[in-house]
């Protein structure tokens, strides 16, 4: 029969077609209504798809099945293509009694339960090549569900091997026809299908893991799954498709419980993350899943080397972000231990990162300040790392120095790191009071405790109003020193005898530092054996 081709179709680009539009039009409802619109019967039309779903080859069957009477031949290897042409092209007519494309392939998608594990990754190749039409028609969805029954099903003792229903009969017939060499091995209960969606792209993955939450699938399980879908991908994967995968990757993780992801495993995609353009998002995300469990990283953990093009050694403005996603808005509310657990890692984060010279005076202090005071019982490791800072920072200015001081409590200095800061010369004047102010404060404080007079301190007690001057006099000190060998005119005398004694004024502080030691020493044992006496009786009646 001689039949017109009056209906020029252009498909995605790929292929022009020449159809009759009566008999496209009669399976299809979507062409209808083009026609229905349009003026003028005799004209050739031309259509334009750019979406057409499998392109020129789905195009192809549609075109076989409207040329042959409303029928075609439906297997396993087209049911998908075809649901998803009917559902697109809207082929819901019935022409001459017969049954529509869309009603024949739905029949057929309801055998889906009974596929085979091989089966079903087919059609879930065709169902992501075939998006978005395959999720809007709901296809994707049933066989994601079939898919993660099987694995529940693997991953749960069957009690009677023998049952008969649909999905054991699927599943055995899934297991038969799979070749697939991660279910031939031993590989881990509720794992082995791992291998077999590293082929799919992140779309329909992100569709796999929120289809697994929704089914409540144990969240270790997906955490295992996501590390190793990134980590296989990135093999042979280029730059811009490294940072879709890790952003994808990123986001199915923040929606998981935290406990079920393995914490070091975050730091790991992280410094993978590092050189990669991700999207601010995405990095939020990955710091706020690191920062809020940072009392579980290690000091390896924390010393993350610094971006291409940085010239220090560690990343410390990552470390600080950290450390805001932990602390949060409300740190009263975190319980102490977690706080004080998270201070000596990063007492000892500082000792690592302090000696590198190209650190800058505003993130050391930040790095000194960003917990509160209750979490540390002791800020000796705050005062070795300013220590080592100031040393290899020799440069600093006297406000830089004090700004970074501001770090310090000075009451929760021991008394040997107290005597040290005392002779060091890297810390400015205004520390160094304070540093003896505090010894004074916690020798009364001892004295009171054991119940000991104040006259029990010597009568020099007032060295401190002398001993912050101490700075003034080791530098006159060493002009003294200086001045001893020149030949000065007769009416600098007095001022040689001033310096001169300056220098003995030194000589009895540091005397006095020394007593004070002896004094403290004496207080301690003296409270130690108050401990022991025994209480002394009522005098007897005579």
């Amino acid at each position: 029969m001689d039949v017109s081709c009056d209906l020029e179709v252009d498909v995605n680009g790929e292929e022009c077609f020449m159809v009759n539009k009566v008999i496209i039009s009669s399976y299809s409802s979507r062409i209808k209504k083009l026609f229905c619109r349009s003026k003028g019967a005799t004209k050739t039309f031309k259509v334009i798809f750019h979406d057409f779903p499998g392109g020129a080859y789905s195009f192809e069957l549609m075109t076989r099945f409207c040329y042959n009477g409303g029928k075609i031949d439906i297997s396993l290897s087209n049911t998908i293509i075809l649901y998803c042409v009917a559902t697109f092209m809207e082929m819901n007519q019935s022409v001459s009694g017969g049954e529509s494309l869309l009603q024949l392939t739905e029949k057929s998608t309801k055998m889906i339960s009974y596929w085979s594990w091989s089966e079903l990754m087919i059609a879930l190749k065709q169902c992501q090549d075939l998006l978005p039409v395959s999720s809007s028609c709901g296809i994707i969805n049933k066989c994601l569900n079939c898919v993660i029954a099987r694995i529940v099903s693997s991953s749960e003792p069957s009690p009677c091997p023998s049952s008969s229903s649909p999905d054991s009969s699927g599943f055995r017939l899934s297991f038969e026809s799979r070749s697939t060499e991660s279910l031939k091995n031993s590989s881990p209960r509720g794992t082995w299908w791992f291998e077999d969606f590293v082929v799919f792209g992140t779309p329909l993955i992100a569709l796999l893991v929120r289809s697994m939450v929704n089914r409540s699938i144990d969240h270790g399980i997906i955490s295992r799954f996501l590390f190793y879908y990134q980590k296989a991908r990135f093999v042979v994967a280029t730059t811009d498709e490294k940072c879709h995968i890790m952003e994808t990757v990123a986001e199915l993780l923040y929606s998981l419980e935290q406990s079920a992801v393995p914490y070091n495993k975050l730091f790991g995609i992280m410094r993978t993350s590092l050189n990669l353009r991700l999207s601010s998002d995405c990095k939020t995300k990955l710091e706020s899943m690191i920062g809020s469990r940072l009392d579980q990283a290690s000091l390896d953990n924390l010393l993350i080397p610094s971006s291409v093009g940085s010239k220090s050694l560690y990343n410390v403005n990552l470390v600080l972000r950290f450390l805001k996603s932990f602390v949060g808005k409300e740190p009263n509310i975190l319980p102490l231990s977690r706080l004080k657990t998270v201070a000596r890692k990063i007492d000892l984060y500082l000792a690592e990162v302090a000696p590198d010279p190209f650190l800058k005076p505003a993130n050391f202090l930040y790095l000194l300040k960003a917990l509160p005071d209750s979490a540390r019982d002791s800020y000796d490791g705050i005062y070795h790392a300013i220590d080592m800072y100031l040393k290899v920072h020799s440069g600093l200015s006297e406000d830089e120095k004090i700004s970074i001081c501001c770090g310090l409590n000075f009451e929760k200095l021991s008394s040997e790191t107290c005597e040290q800061l005392t002779r060091n010369n890297k810390f400015p004047s205004q520390s160094v009071k304070l540093a003896l102010l505090s010894q004074q404060s916690r020798l009364k404080s001892l004295l009171q405790d054991s119940n000991q007079p104040e006259e029990f301190l010597e009568p020099e007690c007032s060295f401190l109003e002398r001993e912050t001057s101490r700075r003034e006099a080791s530098s006159s000190k060493q002009i003294v020193l200086y001045a001893g060998d020149l030949d000065l005119p007769s009416e600098n005398e007095k001022l040689k005898a001033n310096l001169q004694g300056m220098q003995c004024r030194v000589m009895e502080l540091e005397k006095i530092c020394r007593n004070m030691q002896i004094q403290m020493t004496k207080v301690m044992k003296a409270r130690l054996s108050s401990h022991k006496k025994t209480k002394s009786l009522p005098k007897l009646c005579s």
